[in-house]
């Protein structure tokens, strides 16, 4: 018996670390993947497969583009193409309209160029309060954060309200209890502030990098969804709360309609019910979805003295972008493959 120990010790040796590894793995960041790739897709399939579409936006402001840096300008482009190519892939490749959205914004999310998850916009008093949305057009669910502080990707939060809860926006200490009930990655506080934030806060500055990420995907199999993510304003106070956790104003989507992600000044967003208003003009007035998304930026956020952008897809897969502002950071792939990646409507 004592020659045969060495050998088991050995394969002990050897073993012990592989059931850690095996039981831990989805412990780390990781955890965020799985929940897109093992949740049960309920969304309906055509038989017959159409071209899919997608827009991206990554906030909206008053700073002029061309101030920008010649690098600073590349790292977003770099970065909006990226997300894109990604989403294109999944759509191309036959995944659902929500799992895009979810994955698009949680790579946003991880990216500190973006008001969203890493990297956003700090309140008052030095810290991070993050908010995210998600519908599906097909049920019309939905689900939503807001002021959540540790959920490492809010977004994949908003999709487990919509998915394993009856309740449809958690805010504050309990959305993040449920988040790790759901056993989604939780960061420290700290992980979400940049230096680049500090700095900005210090100014009181509201003209960098303001406004959301979102995006709005329409699948192969003509399902739509909408989902929006943000750091909030800078500076901001009390608790407050935009336009993109809450669904109708920062977030819509119908299969019958279009389906909508806001960015901007959230009060006015909110003021005008303005994602769903924009369904609203297209399903009551039969407005083309150009038309109403400039009818609301236009003549309902801007003449309440309000400036931001709204991206959006209609039933049929077309696509239309709009804002009041200087930037409206974007990429976006039609369903005749034509696409783009832009920091201005120009």
């Amino acid at each position: 018996m004592s020659k045969v120990k060495p050998y088991l010790y050995i394969l002990l040796l050897f073993l012990i670390p592989m059931i850690f590894f095996h039981f831990f793995r989805n412990t780390n960041g990781d955890k965020n993947e799985r929940v897109t790739e093992e949740v049960e897709d309920s969304s309906p399939k055509n038989q017959k497969e159409i071209l899919p579409s997608l827009v991206i936006h990554g906030g909206a402001g008053t700073a002029d583009p061309e101030i920008m840096s010649d690098s600073l300008k590349i790292a977003y482009k770099s970065a909006l193409f990226e997300v894109l190519e990604i989403g294109k892939a999944m759509l191309l490749n036959g995944d659902s309209a929500h799992h895009v959205v979810i994955r698009v914004i949680a790579m946003m999310e991880d990216n500190q160029l973006f008001n969203a998850g890493r990297g956003a916009a700090l309140t008052n008093k030095g810290t991070v309060t993050l908010d995210a949305s998600i519908m599906t057009g097909w049920d019309k669910k939905a689900g939503a954060v807001a002021c959540v502080e540790h959920i490492k990707n809010p977004i994949y939060a908003a999709y487990q309200v919509l998915n394993n809860s009856s309740h449809v926006m958690l805010v504050g200490k309990g959305a993040d209890e449920f988040a790790k009930q759901q056993r989604l990655v939780m960061v420290p506080n700290s992980y979400f502030i940049t230096e680049n934030a500090k700095a900005r806060l210090k100014k009181a500055l509201e003209t960098d990098k303001t406004g959301t990420v979102g995006c709005v995907a329409y699948d192969k199999y003509g399902n739509l969804s909408a989902g929006t993510s943000t750091g909030g304003m800078n500076n901001k106070k009390f608790g407050r709360v935009g336009d993109s956790p809450i669904i109708g104003s920062g977030t819509w989507a119908d299969n019958d309609v279009c389906a909508v992600s806001c960015s901007g000044w959230g009060e006015f967003f909110i003021r005008s019910v303005a994602a769903h208003e924009v369904a609203s003009l297209i399903k009551y007035k039969d407005y083309s979805l150009s038309k109403s998304l400039h009818e609301v930026i236009y003549n309902q956020i801007d003449k309440l003295g309000g400036n931001g952008a709204i991206i959006a897809i209609d039933k049929n897969g077309e696509i239309a972008i709009e804002s009041n502002t200087a930037t409206i950071f974007h990429a976006w792939f039609d369903k005749n493959g034509r696409q783009n990646v832009a920091l201005s409507k120009k």
